[in-house]
């Protein structure tokens, strides 16, 4: 008889096999399912408070730009000689208490990491003391008067052209602070990945970048608080830099301050210094663009939180004492020198040409921004976002000038005219033969009777400050004088006028 409870060497082999399979099985789908949570994540840090989700909060620029955030840390540690001076602050970089990361660039955990990059108030948050001695106060949503965009561009060229931007030389820096901070090893996966991986494409991603931009080393120095806003554009849009005529090449321009948006959509203002698009749902997803955001990469959700936000944020109140008779003298001059084109007053943006395109012969300022945005580069970004239904682009035109703002905290958009050509109010009020040739930007410190930012001072604790030429392509502090322009007023009335300004 047969024993049937006895199995033959083949059949304990194949239970072998399939209990060996069902293991393997096992284990395949649980690292699957790490991976897919370790890797496939794509979530945000999100911030309850509006100001805080305005200053950190993400646009979704993490996707195609993001840096790993240990990488970020340790880039100033492991290339302190490619910075003007100590950390990622000497570049302009407003840090607040308690906050590891700048104002203007947010976190999201994506493809495994925590990547950061920029956000909308990289541009548009800055900083104000009342005194050397005084804590800087930031506001959102004014000019970024601090940040120097081409100096954080070249540090990173810099540091993606220097020999040691090396996977070893990165992750000992990052095990260097992390023991400095006693939060123990990276994680093993991390480290492989950033060995492997992540730390050289990076460094192509620098690198490509620098040879796209490699135009802007022929400019002028942009200094903090400025962009060349459309040239980069062109990069992207791939137009050969080097044909275009040397008119189109330097658009260097002040960062703007973004309050009462919905005040500027309802009046269907000419938006963008030289008044190119009508449409602030347009120039909102342009502005991103500047930061990082693709069409396809957008994190719709939270840019339309800021929007929103920005619709009916106000601008902030002048701090300090205003001269209530003074300023009183100065409202029916500005109502019959400036209103027409400038607003009622700061909060009441009605004027017959409030949001209007002034001719370039007609405002006399500097034409380079005018010359540098053209029909070409209006038809290529009117086919942005096709594909993507009603977001594409169709609002875009090329002027023949630059547009009137209203005033909305003219305290805070020093310097002045387009291109910050003028640091007061008070020397916009000369004539451009009187106005400051060369003066400091960078420095926060107010100054309190010019209404602008301090600019006789070049250095303050070994930070140097930029020095603005008005004689360099792009910088010329001529235009917005004569009569109409408030330049002939006596002093008496200019100091008036200026007092009434702070008021806005």
């Amino acid at each position: 008889m047969t024993d049937t409870n006895v199995t033959s060497p083949v059949q304990r082999i194949l239970s072998r096999i399939g209990l060996l399979a069902v293991v393997i099985f096992v284990v395949m789908t649980a690292a699957g399912a790490y991976l897919l949570g370790r890797f496939g994540v794509d979530s945000p840090v999100d911030y309850q408070d509006d100001i805080d989700h305005f200053k950190y909060g993400s646009l979704g620029s993490e996707h195609e730009f993001g840096v790993p955030y240990w990488i970020w840390r340790a880039l100033p540690e492991v290339f302190p000689d490619k910075l003007p001076d100590n950390g990622w602050e000497s570049l302009g970089f407003v840090f607040e208490k308690g906050k590891d990361l700048p104002i203007g660039m947010s976190q999201r955990r994506y493809l495994g990491f925590d990547l950061v990059w920029l956000n909308c108030a990289f541009c548009h948050a800055g900083t104000v003391r009342e005194t050397p001695a005084s804590e800087p106060r930031a506001y959102a949503a004014m000019p970024a008067n601090t940040f120097d965009f081409r100096a954080f561009m070249r540090f990173l060229f810099a540091a993606g052209e220097d020999r040691r931007f090396t996977p070893e030389r990165i992750l000992l820096q990052i095990q260097t602070i992390r023991q400095r901070e006693k939060l123990g090893d990276l994680p093993l996966l991390d480290r492989l990945v950033l060995r492997f991986y992540a730390i050289y494409y990076m460094r192509q991603r620098i690198l490509t970048l620098r040879d796209r931009l490699n135009f802007i080393e022929e400019q002028p120095e942009w200094g903090p608080g400025r962009v060349d806003t459309f040239n980069p554009l062109k990069a992207y849009f791939n137009f050969p830099i080097e044909k275009l005529p040397k008119e189109e090449r330097i658009g260097t321009t002040d960062f703007p301050s973004i309050w009462n948006q919905g005040q500027r959509r309802d009046l269907k203002m000419e938006l963008h210094w030289d008044g190119n698009n009508v449409s602030l749902e347009e120039r909102n997803r342009s502005a991103a663009m500047g930061a990082g955001v693709t069409p396809p990469t957008a994190d719709r959700p939270r840019m339309k939180r800021i929007a929103n936000w920005l619709l009916t944020l106000p601008a902030p109140p002048y701090p300090y004492k205003i001269d209530k008779e003074r300023a009183a003298q100065g409202a029916p001059i500005y109502r019959k020198y400036c209103a027409d084109c400038h607003g009622a007053d700061g909060r009441n943006f009605s004027g017959k040409y409030v949001g209007k395109v002034t001719p370039i012969d007609e405002i006399g300022t500097d034409r380079y921004r005018l010359d540098s945005y053209t029909y070409d580069v209006a038809v290529n970004q009117n086919m942005i976002f096709a594909g993507y239904g009603d977001e594409r682009f169709s609002h875009f035109r090329k002027t023949y000038g630059y547009a009137n703002s209203p005033l909305d905290g003219v305290w805070l958009r020093a310097p002045y005219l387009h291109n910050g050509s003028v640091p007061t109010l008070r020397d916009l009020f000369e004539p451009s033969r009187n106005r400051p040739r060369e003066f400091y930007r960078g420095y926060d410190v107010y100054d309190q009777k010019k209404v602008g930012f301090i600019a006789d001072v070049a250095a303050e604790k070994g930070k140097k400050f930029f020095l603005y030429d008005t004689k360099a392509a792009g910088n010329a502090n001529h235009g917005h004088e004569g009569y109409r322009y408030g330049t002939e007023l006596s002093v008496a009335d200019k100091e008036a006028l200026v007092e009434y300004l702070k008021t806005f």
